[in-house]
């Protein structure tokens, strides 16, 4: 070998420069197997006299490296006839092999490695130019190079081909190539073939974008329709937020190009996800929304028609569409709606992704439907659930075939400067946990934007990673239209009132290098303010007739009528049976044979369905049906609380058996996932899923109940309002283990008031069930009925192996799902002198008390669906009560949970409007906590309120 290369004499007993670009702290021994760089010259010289004097004094990798070195001098390659006169130098320094050739040599492999490593620090990224200069140590000085090198030949290791090259152009190449208007992050990608990809697609064209005039023109014409839409909207609509994308425009044509590059690459569907700046420019110019309808969408009298309910303001709605390539190839753009919890969006657009790619059969390369986020600088760093999302991505359950990431750097949050911000050096450092490329470029420059995004989209095709593109540009304006940036940056907002548009660079440019005449600039003007008139003298017209009026409340009578869920006994006996058969050849540990054993009791009717078995036949039947199924959360395979074992194991080879995959020939796909430890992400995927798959159940599991608190943003922006708001609809399940047991406040509660509190205009179901039976009815019933509205369901956790909260395998041959269940033991209703209300695992306590002493005179009525209440089959079961002794009895809503918790607070006004009369409160008093710590306490509590329900 006749040349080391960087990246392995990178690697051998040297120091890197930390990523901030200030230089290392002085030590006499470097960290071993980390980057050399010319800090550490004289200790390279130092251990390689050593090395000459005793090859043995050194460290192994220390040996390794000069043996190698030293051999490669011995075997020189082949030379061009052309190379023959520059390379007389050359030869007679490599043939000689002294120290100072040998040691310059290494310096410049070292040079090589740490334009490619830190290069970006100072490229010309700032389109303001206002960011303070790096002293980052790339001067060849730093590295004992002299002026006198200059002119000598070295090799020049990979860099643009490779071989030998004087130091001039050696260094000439890494400065454009590093330097310029493209900075790019890259060597901490520990794959070297994505890393070596990206070197020789970069430095072989020295990071400079050659394109064909046509080309050219169309990046302008692009940059064009982004200013002067947002130049009219400012004139027109004076004061009005729109949240504009003035000094980010080059995010158009970076778009576009996505849009008209996509087909060569096989993307038949992009999903898109974006905060408020720029959206209605994106949905104008890139969605082909037409101007006519954002115009309209400015009016204070606009109603939205194709959203049910409330709507939202314009710069949150998402579009969907087709559009046309200039190859006549049509690419689907899906935006998915975004509140103001900015990258609350982010998990959403990847479910969404992921379920596009399995109705397009795209589930192996996932490359024909590519997720596309663009965030806000501030938010992309500032918010947890960007890590979340990024963690997901190469998992199995939620990879989506990688995301193409776009930073809108604006250098500034609402009035948050950088260093006020983040402790990274960049917004997009957060992508380094994914070892994948980051390009940051100078939004003042369109056409290396264009460049950098079709860079960034081969990689994402080849290497199916995420990519990051941080487009650093500036706000014109300030947060909104109405705000005032020179309040709290003056000499910021000063510099930013005379910085140039980006196309009056862009023309001039463009004009000399002969790509495009002054009149062609002149006539995409004209053009683009022709249309933009005429769209706003049609809107003029049509806002006349907008009659604004108070809305009616969306209501879905469906969710209350009847809907049968039974299953044929022979059908329902021969998939139970499926499902309790294991391989021979499977070990599995002897607890779960029992555990099937006891699976096949059940379909034989010699033993009661418990929980986690009528889960499995609710699935087994949809799946037989032909209805997929979909089950994440953590830990959700075995089930938190060791009930499920949806997979089993092998004991020898931990290979994995999935009843649920074998239940016939021609069932639905099942797929079950452990997701990773985060509700938010993982719920908002599984939302964006649900979206775009209706078809399939849907479900999402907390370990325990009480952790859907870190989901409670995706519930609050999305579950609970987003048919109202956004006017799409999930069918989304959440289950959420809940129920009072002595564990204390954090394993009891899944905070079930608070549903109860954003359930309004029948936008979602809220159910606690008691039965396995029920429990199978009501996720047939989810999957079969037309109406989809997200269903959340509390589920229980000590009475999962309860034998009082089981079922006859009859009772799941038979009926549906019921609303309310009438008491089991049929009192007499002249015996009744109170009714107890209840819902969920209190009714067995209950029952339990009532048994145990005797009692005649109390009815036991559980209310398994809260939301929507079915008053008429509520009225019904209570009637025969009511009727013979009147005022008499008692009506009294029993609950485990504190007063202010559970449904105490929704459900007695309803009661008491509904039957006229006072309802009494059978509980725990109010807490600031969902329960005590203390099971002594616990059980005291416990005992009091059933005394209070049945006694007092």
């Amino acid at each position: 070998m006749h040349q080391l290369s960087s990246e392995k004499a990178a690697t051998i007993g040297s120091s890197t420069a930390p990523s901030h670009g200030q230089p290392a702290e002085s030590s006499s021994i470097p960290p071993r197997g980390t980057v050399a760089s010319a800090d550490n010259a004289d200790y390279i010289e130092q251990m390689h006299q050593q090395w000459l004097t005793d090859p043995h004094s050194v460290e192994p990798s220390w040996k390794s490296f000069f043996e190698g070195f030293e051999l490669g001098l011995q075997q020189l390659p082949p030379l061009a006839e052309s190379d023959t006169a520059s390379m007389t130098g050359y030869q007679a320094a490599r043939s000689g092999a002294d120290g100072d050739f040998l040691l310059k040599q290494a310096r410049i492999y070292n040079l090589l490695f740490a334009y490619r490593t830190l290069g970006h620090q100072i490229a010309s990224l700032d389109p303001l130019e206002l960011a303070k200069p790096f002293e980052t140590p790339l001067d060849m000085h730093h590295f004992k190079l002299e002026e006198s090198d200059l002119e000598k030949t070295f090799d020049s290791g990979k860099l643009a081909g490779g071989g030998p090259r004087k130091l001039r152009e050696i260094i000439s190449l890494l400065k454009e190539t590093y330097t310029g208007n493209i900075g790019v992050e890259y060597m901490h990608m520990q794959n070297f073939e994505m890393r070596r990809w990206l070197r020789d697609r970069m430095e072989t064209c020295t990071n400079q974008p050659s394109f064909s005039a046509r080309k050219k023109r169309r990046i302008l014409n692009r940059v064009l329709a982004a200013e002067l839409f947002e130049r009219f909207l400012h004139t027109r609509y004076v004061g009005q937020k729109r949240f504009s994308l003035e000094g980010g425009e080059t995010l158009i044509p970076m778009l576009d190009t996505l849009v008209q590059n996509s087909p060569q690459h096989g993307i038949r569907q992009i999903v898109m996800g974006m905060a408020h700046r720029g959206r209605l420019n994106v949905l104008a110019n890139i969605l082909n929304k037409s101007y006519k309808e954002i115009f309209n969408e400015f009016d204070t009298n606009f109603i939205p028609e194709m959203v049910l309910g409330d709507g939202d303001v314009k710069y949150h709605l998402g579009f969907d569409c087709k559009v046309s390539t200039l190859n006549g190839t049509p690419v689907g753009i899906s935006l998915a709606p975004n509140p103001s919890h900015l990258e609350a969006v982010n998990p959403v657009v990847l479910g969404k992704a992921r379920a596009y790619q399995r109705i397009l059969q795209d589930n192996e390369k996932r490359e024909q439907v590519i997720p596309v986020l663009m965030h806000g600088d501030a938010a992309m760093i500032g918010q947890g659930v960007v890590q979340e999302t990024l963690n997901m991505s190469q998992l199995d359950g939620y990879s989506t075939g990688g995301t193409l990431h776009i930073a809108i750097n604006n250098q500034i949050g609402f009035t948050t400067v950088p260093q006020d911000a983040r402790s990274s050096l960049y917004c997009t450092s957060i992508a380094k946990m994914l070892g994948v490329p980051i390009f940051h470029v100078n939004g003042d420059d369109p056409e290396a934007a264009v460049y950098v995004l079709e860079m960034a989209l081969e990689f994402r095709q080849t290497f199916h990673r995420d990519v990051f593109i941080d487009l650093q540009c500036y706000r014109r304006h300030g947060h909104n239209e109405g705000d005032e940036p020179n309040f709290t940056q003056p000499t910021l907002y000063s510099e930013i009132g005379e910085h140039p548009k980006v196309s009056e660079s862009l023309i001039p440019k463009m004009l000399d290098e002969g790509s495009i005449t002054q009149e062609q600039a002149d006539e995409y003007v004209a053009t683009l303010e022709k249309y933009l008139e005429t769209a706003l003298n049609e809107s003029k017209a049509a806002v006349k007739k907008f009659r604004p009026k108070i809305r009616k409340p969306l209501s879905c009578p469906e969710l209350l009528e009847p809907v049968s869920t039974a299953i044929d006994p022979p059908k329902l006996k021969s998939i139970g049976t499926a499902l309790a058969q294991v391989p021979e050849s499977h070990k599995i540990n002897n607890k779960l044979k029992r555990l099937l054993d006891s699976r096949t009791d059940m379909v034989a009717g010699k033993s009661p369905v418990d929980w986690a078995f009528a889960e499995h036949l609710a699935f087994a039947t949809l799946l037989d049906e032909g209805i997929p199924v979909r089950l994440s959360g953590q830990d959700c395979r075995r089930g938190t609380f060791s009930h499920r074992h949806s997979v089993l194991y092998d004991l020898d080879t931990r290979e994995r058996y999935i009843p649920l995959l074998n239940v016939s020939n021609k069932q639905a796909k099942f797929c079950v996932y452990n997701s990773p430890l985060s509700e938010y992400a993982v719920l908002g995927f599984d939302f964006g899923y649900s979206l775009d798959y209706p078809n399939m159940l849907t479900l999402w599991e907390a370990q325990f109940g009480d952790f859907c608190n870190g989901a409670q943003i995706i519930i609050d922006q999305y579950i609970a309002s987003s048919e109202s708001k956004w006017g799409v609809t999930s069918g989304l399940v959440m289950l959420l283990p809940h129920g009072y047991h002595g564990q204390g406040p954090e394993h009891s509660s899944a905070r079930l008031e608070r549903f109860l509190t954003l359930a309004a205009e029948d936008n979602i179901q809220v159910a606690n069930c008691t039965t396995p039976s029920q429990y199978f009815h009501i996720l047939r019933r989810q999957a079969v009925r037309a109406a989809k509205k997200p269903l959340i369901i509390m589920t229980p956790k000590g009475m999962l192996r309860d034998k009082r909260a089981t079922s006859k395998f009859s009772e799941l041959t038979s009926g549906g799902f019921e609303e309310v269940l009438p008491d089991p033991s049929k009192p007499k209703a002249e015996d009744v002198k109170r009714i107890v209300l209840c819902s969920g695992k209190v009714f067995f306590d209950l029952d339990l008390y009532r048994q145990e002493n005797g009692m005649k005179d109390a009815a036991l009525v559980r209310v398994e669906q809260l939301y929507p209440l079915h008053e008429k089959k509520l009225q019904k079961i209570l009637k025969p009560f009511l009727n013979g002794n009147g005022d008499e009895v008692k009506i009294i809503w029993c609950q485990e949970e504190s007063e202010n918790n559970g449904s105490w607070r929704y459900i007695e006004p309803k009661l008491r409007k509904l039957f006229g009369r006072e309802i009494q409160y059978a509980g725990r008093d109010m807490s600031a906590s969902p329960a005590t710590g203390s099971l002594a306490i616990h059980q005291l509590e416990q005992t009091d309120l059933l005394e209070q329900a049945l006694v007092k």
